[in-house]
């Protein structure tokens, strides 16, 4: 089973934008925000989603470069990346089934 693997602003690049194998979903978040830690357990399922989905996490508050890029404005948030592009964004706590019917679309 896959785990979420976490990164920081060095990292991005290589772990998301030069990612040609898989899918990322990166989810930003923040050891002070009350929803992101109701995400914590649901993105630690999601990452054994699917063979095809790499999930990373990212700290804003240490990592404005990637926060800034991404045009992240609250947390908890989530972008979705295929060939070093972004094809989702959302932001807030969101269900399980709401994030998988999201990544449905793109691992087929």
């Amino acid at each position: 089973m896959s785990s979420v693997i976490e990164i920081a602003d060095t990292d991005f690049e290589v772990e998301v934008k030069n990612e040609s194998e898989k899918t990322v979903l990166v989810y930003f978040w923040a050891p002070w925000c009350g929803p992101c830690r109701l995400m914590s357990p649901i993105m630690q399922a999601i990452a054994g989603y699917h063979e095809n989905l790499k999930v990373v996490k990212l700290e804003v508050d240490a990592n404005p470069d990637s926060r800034t890029l991404c045009k992240v404005e609250g947390v908890p948030a989530f972008r979705l990346f295929k060939n070093g592009e972004q094809l989702e964004s959302l932001e807030g706590a969101i269900k399980k089934e709401r994030l998988t019917e999201l990544l449905d679309k793109h691992l087929q």
